[in-house]
């Protein structure tokens, strides 16, 4: 790990070891579901804790190896962490990807055959110049690092991964933004032939695909905003959003849009597909918000995936903007945050 000279204390944004989520995590669901008894006592456990309990538990049913590459990086030691993190199994098994399915197995089971190379990123827009990266560009174009980040789901479950990948920030500059640049907005892949959940609305959870998402520009040039090519050293596996995917830390998951093909700045505010579906539940800023529940899961509390023993049920306070506040509460300054949700 290479330090940076003159930091003698932790950053605030930094992942601490007593938070993170311990390596050990049981793999035989059959076996504890059987033992906990939960087909008897399933209807008992509050929604909160149904939300993808059973996933918790193992690897997808059956897969093969994917074949991922190691990637040349270092890793910035104001957002690293070397130990205790989620562990990969889990990170690569338990996924919202609805492109390959809605239960969180079926991205992994879905997703084995799935081409990134050839594969096209398209930066424009609201831009000075408009960029047209291939996927060797993307791993090689700016210098990769590693970053320990949580993970928040709005679903009430949380992890802790270390990504590889670049600021988002350090692209945009390379486009040069206009003084128009007010948004930028992100678009997913567009394969219904690799994609089933594109197939039908139906099969992909009622989105309308492509999927979509957006940051202010403001939000997108923040430190924290990353774009992610890899995971644990290596490069995204499928399910994670392979070739490229966004990791916006302080909002939640949904937010941090996967297998990215357009990166688009704009001078108003672009449509988000879970705000598109349900505006009431989802709101355009998704930031992480103990003190504002979603009508299905309350904020205020998280279970750490991997940490809490056998059941996995242990919760933890959930802290605002996921525990990031001192690096983006500044962009919210006299923001309505219940309103702007």
């Amino acid at each position: 790990m290479t330090f940076i000279k003159g930091i003698s204390k932790s950053a605030p944004w930094k992942v601490k070891e007593s938070e993170v989520t311990p390596e050990s995590v049981f793999k035989d669901r059959r076996r504890i579901i059987q033992a906990m008894g939960l087909g008897a006592v399933g209807a008992s456990i509050p929604g909160y804790v149904q939300a993808g309990i059973f996933d918790l538990f193992g690897s997808p049913k059956s897969t093969t190896p994917f074949k991922t590459i190691p990637l040349a990086f270092h890793s910035n030691p104001l957002f690293s962490q070397q130990e205790g993190v989620t562990p990969i199994e889990k990170v690569m098994s338990h996924n919202n990807f609805y492109e390959f399915g809605t239960g969180k197995s079926d991205p992994a089971e879905n997703a084995q055959g799935f081409n990134v190379d050839p594969w096209k990123l398209v930066v424009d827009g609201e831009v000075e110049r408009t960029l047209t990266l291939d996927l060797d560009d993307l791993t090689k174009l700016i210098a990769l690092e590693e970053r320990t980040y949580r993970l928040r789901c709005v679903e009430a479950w949380s992890m802790v991964i270390p990504w590889v990948g670049f600021p988002l920030a350090s692209l945009l500059k390379k486009a040069g933004l206009t003084d128009k640049a007010k948004y930028v907005a992100f678009e997913t892949l567009y394969d219904p032939e690799q994609m089933p959940g594109q197939k039908s609305r139906l099969m992909g959870g009622g989105i309308h695909y492509p999927y979509v998402e957006g940051l202010t520009v403001a939000e997108a040039m923040n430190d924290l905003s990353f774009l992610s090519v890899g995971l644990y050293g290596k490069t995204l596996p499928p399910q994670n959003g392979a070739p490229i995917r966004l990791v916006v830390p302080w909002k939640y998951g949904f937010k941090s849009i996967k297998s990215i093909v357009r990166i688009r700045v704009m001078d108003k505010q672009p449509p988000t597909s879970w705000n598109q579906l349900a505006s009431h539940e989802y709101g355009f800023y998704a930031n992480v918000n103990p003190k504002v529940d979603h009508p299905r899961w309350s904020q205020a509390t998280e279970r750490r995936i991997g940490e809490g023993g056998l059941f996995s049920a242990k919760r933890i306070e959930t802290e605002l903007f996921n525990g990031y506040g001192d690096q983006v509460a500044e962009l919210y300054k006299g923001v309505d945050l219940r309103k702007y949700f």
